[in-house]
C-alpha cells in the first residue's frame, strides 16, 4: 500500500508540473549500463562483502522548465540491479528487475556548443521480478515485507519490494540533442524484511552508478 501511495504521489506531482509547462516541456529517451551492489549488514550484524554486478537501464523522461537553466526531470525507467558473491565452489548472483520513477532537479546551462547537465533528486523503485543463481541452480527471489522464522531458515531469498533513495547525475548534451551522462544512486530503503513482525539486524540497500546515452526530441 505504501509503495502505491509513493508512486502515485510522485507521478501526480510530475504530471501536474508537466501540464503547467506543457508548451515548453521536452521529452527524451535514455539507456545505459548499471554497476550495482547490495551494501549493508547481514542478519548477524556482519558487513556484507558482495561485488558489483553489471546490468542495464532504459526509459523515458520529460524536462519541465521551472526557471532559467533549471528544470524538473521526471522519468520512468526499467532497471536491472543486484550483486554477486565470489566464493569457493559456486558463485552466487542476485538479479533484480525494477521499475523506477526518478524525479531530478536539473541545472542545464549552456557550455560551449552544448549544455552542461547537473542534477539530483529522489527515486522510488518497485521490484517486478528477481532471480538468484548458485552455480547451475536458479530460483525466484520472493518479495515480502514480513516473513516467518521458518521462511527465514528455508534457504530461499526474501527481500522487500519497495526501494527508494537519491540520485546524482552529471553529463553533457550536444547541440545534436544527444547526451552522455554519469549517474550515481544511493538507496535509503532497507530491503531486509521483518521476521515474525520484528526488525532484525540485517540492513540491505541498493547502491551503484551507471553510464548512459540519451536523446531529446
Amino acid at each position: 500500500m505504501k509503495s502505491k501511495v509513493l508512486l502515485f504521489a510522485l507521478a501526480a506531482t510530475a504530471l501536474s508540473l508537466t501540464s503547467k509547462a506543457q508548451d515548453k516541456t521536452t521529452f527524451g529517451v535514455r539507456a545505459g549500463v548499471n554497476f550495482q551492489n547490495l551494501n549493508g549488514e547481514d542478519i548477524d550484524g556482519d558487513d556484507l562483502s558482495l561485488d558489483m554486478k553489471t546490468g542495464f537501464h532504459i526509459g523515458v523522461n520529460a524536462e519541465v522548465p521551472i526557471a532559467q537553466d533549471f528544470y524538473l526531470q521526471p522519468g520512468l525507467l526499467f532497471s536491472t540491479k543486484g550483486a554477486k558473491l565470489k566464493q569457493t565452489g559456486d558463485d552466487v548472483k542476485w538479479n533484480f528487475s525494477t521499475i523506477e520513477i526518478p524525479i531530478n532537479f536539473l541545472y542545464k546551462p549552456e557550455l560551449g556548443p552544448g549544455k552542461l547537465l547537473l542534477g539530483f533528486g529522489p527515486y522510488v523503485g518497485i521490484a517486478v521480478g528477481g532471480k538468484v543463481k548458485r552455480g547451475d541452480f536458479k530460483g525466484d527471489i520472493n518479495f515480502k515485507n514480513d516473513i516467518t522464522s521458518t521462511e527465514q531458515m528455508s534457504g530461499n531469498s526474501y527481500y522487500k519490494r519497495l526501494d527508494f533513495g537519491g540520485n546524482l547525475l552529471a553529463g553533457y548534451e550536444l547541440s545534436s540533442k544527444i547526451s552522455f551522462q554519469l549517474n550515481a544512486q544511493l538507496g535509503m530503503s532497507n530491503l531486509a524484511p521483518k521476521v515474525d513482525g520484528k526488525k532484525t539486524d540485517a540492513k540491505i540497500k541498493n547502491t551503484g552508478f551507471g553510464i548512459s546515452v540519451g536523446y531529446r526530441f
